[in-house]
C-alpha cells in the first residue's frame, strides 16, 4: 500500500512549508502559521533535505540470505556457475552424473541426447581425410565414427572453410552454448563414439523358415541369406566396412597388428579407388548417351528413353516425367489409397 500524504496543517505545524500548498492557501494564513512556528521552535537543518519513502540503493550490510547465497556459490554452486568445459550442462536437483541414456533437459523428459562430436573432433576428422589423404573407411574405423557421419563432417567443414575465406560471420557463440548443453565426445580410444558396423535388418529375414539340409553340408551365412530370398545379401556384404573382417582374421591367424593395419589400409584404399573408377565410368557412359545441341541462349540435351521404364502404372522412378511432371494422387477424392490385395 503506498504511503499516505499528510495534511497541509500538519506540514505547516511541523515547520516544513511546501510551495505547492502555498498556492492553494491564503497568503496571510500561511504567513501567520509560519510566524507562529518560528516563535515556538526552529527546524533543524537536516529536515530541509527532501527524502523518498523508498530507495533502490543496496544496503551496506548483506542480509543473512544473501550471505548464505554467496557461500553456496563458492562451495556447492560453483559447478553450476562455472561448469567444466566439455561436460554437459548441469541443472539444480539433478546430482547424478550424466549418462548417454540420461535426459539433458529436465522439463522435456522425452528428449534424449546422444553424444555429439566436439569441434576438435570434427577438425581432426577433416584433417585426416583432406590433409593426410586417408580413406573414409580407415578414418571411420580409426575413430569409431559412422561413415555417413564422417561424410557429413567433411561437407560441413568444407562450407565452414569456404565461409572463413569469404569473411562471412559465423554463429560461434551459439555453437559453443549448444555444445555446453549436450554431451560431447572428444574421440578418445577409451570411449567409442558409436557402432560402425550396424547391419540393416531386412523384412524378409524376420520370418521363421524351416530349411532341411544335410548334416555334412557346411551351412554358411551366404546360404542363410539365400534361404530368405535370392536378392538378400549375406552379412559380410551388407557391412559398411567389410575390410574389418579380414583385419580381424589376420589377427586371429597370428599376424602382427602393424602388418594387419597396413593390409587394412591398403584394402580400404583400393576399395575407394574402385568405387571412384566405377562412378567415373558411369558418368562417362551417361554423357555419351546424351546429345547436346548448343544454341545462342540455351543448351538442349536429348537422351534415348525407353517407354517400358515407366512401369505398369507409369510412375516408376526411372520414368521420364517422374521428377518434373507426374502428379501424385494423395489429395484426390475418391481414390482408394489402402492396399486391396496382397501380391
Amino acid at each position: 500500500m503506498p504511503p499516505r500524504i499528510r495534511s497541509s496543517q500538519a506540514l505547516l505545524l511541523n515547520g516544513c512549508s511546501s510551495p505547492l500548498l502555498s498556492s492553494f492557501t491564503p497568503s496571510h494564513t500561511v504567513a501567520a502559521a509560519a510566524g507562529a512556528a518560528q516563535t515556538t521552535r526552529q527546524c533543524p537543518p537536516s529536515q530541509h533535505t527532501q527524502t523518498s519513502y523508498f530507495s533502490t540503493t543496496a544496503p551496506l550490510e548483506l542480509t543473512r540470505l544473501r550471505r548464505d547465497f554467496e557461500t553456496w556459490l563458492r562451495t556447492q554452486g560453483k559447478r553450476y556457475r562455472d561448469p567444466t568445459p566439455g561436460e554437459p550442462c548441469r541443472y539444480l536437483g539433478n546430482t547424478k552424473q550424466f549418462s548417454p541414456k540420461g535426459k539433458v533437459f529436465p522439463l522435456n523428459p522425452e528428449f534424449i541426447s546422444q553424444p555429439v562430436l566436439s569441434e576438435s573432433a570434427r577438425e581432426k576428422i577433416w584433417r585426416s581425410v583432406m590433409v593426410d589423404a586417408q580413406p573414409l573407411k580407415a578414418v571411420s574405423a580409426k575413430y569409431s565414427v559412422d561413415m555417413r557421419r564422417v561424410a557429413a563432417v567433411l561437407r560441413l567443414k568444407a562450407i565452414e572453410k569456404q565461409w572463413e575465406q569469404e569473411g562471412k560471420q559465423m554463429a560461434l557463440p551459439y555453437a559453443k552454448s549448444v555444445l555446453e548443453m549436450v554431451p560431447v565426445n572428444h574421440l578418445t580410444p577409451e570411449r567409442p563414439h558409436e557402432p560402425i558396423n550396424d547391419i540393416h535388418v531386412h523384412g524378409y529375414t524376420m520370418q521363421q523358415i524351416f530349411l532341411p539340409t544335410s548334416e555334412s553340408r557346411e551351412f554358411t551365412r551366404a546360404d542363410a541369406a539365400k534361404a530368405f530370398g535370392e536378392h538378400i545379401l549375406p552379412v559380410d556384404q551388407k557391412m559398411r566396412i567389410p575390410e574389418l573382417l579380414a583385419f580381424e582374421k589376420d589377427l586371429v591367424k597370428g599376424e602382427e597388428r602393424r602388418t594387419a593395419e597396413e593390409n587394412f589400409y591398403e584394402a580400404t584404399t583400393k576399395s575407394e579407388r574402385d568405387i571412384a573408377d566405377r562412378e567415373l565410368i558411369k558418368s562417362q557412359l551417361e554423357e555419351k548417351r546424351k546429345l547436346r545441341v548448343d544454341t545462342d541462349r540455351f543448351e538442349f540435351r536429348f537422351e534415348q528413353i525407353s517407354v517400358d521404364k515407366a512401369g505398369r502404372k507409369g510412375r516408376s522412378r526411372s520414368a521420364v516425367g517422374w521428377r518434373y511432371g507426374v502428379p501424385y494422387n494423395d489429395r484426390r477424392r475418391g481414390v482408394v489409397k489402402i492396399p486391396t490385395s496382397v501380391e
